[in-house]
């Protein structure tokens, strides 16, 4: 389980898990111990900002992407949510409850709501574009703001 960097805006809690990079736009990338995969997911804040998860249509495995590609298109009660791939590379494995029970995203962002799993070609290009924690959760805290100020 990660720990967390956590804040509490309103009656919402958002938590940015530690153990792995963001794109700026709210798109984790966990790297396996052996750096040869990623797996990526929602930040908690994006799945809360966009609510309740109805659908995912993530691209299928053997799909080649570049970093900035759709690789999957949300659908919530609120919006329909292109998520871009963070990472150059392939995608090997999709998360099959997305199928199912597209809500786990909603209540497990961090674990069981991942969204694929990526043989980055590029890593070392790519992972130098990323965010670490501190810096995903400045961003956040910035958004997070912005929203209750145009409330």
């Amino acid at each position: 389980m990660p720990k967390f960097l956590e804040m509490t805006a309103d009656k919402f809690t958002f938590r940015v898990a530690t153990d792995r990079l963001y794109s700026p736009k709210g798109v984790w990338v966990l790297p396996e111990p052996d750096d040869t995969r990623v797996r990526v997911g929602l930040a908690d804040y994006l799945q809360q900002h966009n609510g309740d998860v109805a659908f995912a249509n993530v691209k299928a495995a053997g799909t080649r992407l570049t970093a900035g590609d759709p690789i999957a298109e949300i659908e919530t009660i609120k919006a329909m949510v292109d998520l871009h791939a963070p990472v150059t590379g392939t995608i090997v494995e999709v998360n099959a409850a997305l199928n199912t029970s597209p809500e786990v995203i909603n209540q497990s962002p961090y674990e069981a709501g991942w969204l694929a799993v990526i043989e980055p070609s590029a890593w070392s290009a790519d992972r130098s574009g990323l965010l670490g924690p501190a810096a995903y959760f400045a961003v956040m805290q910035a958004q997070v703001e912005k929203d209750l100020k145009d409330l």
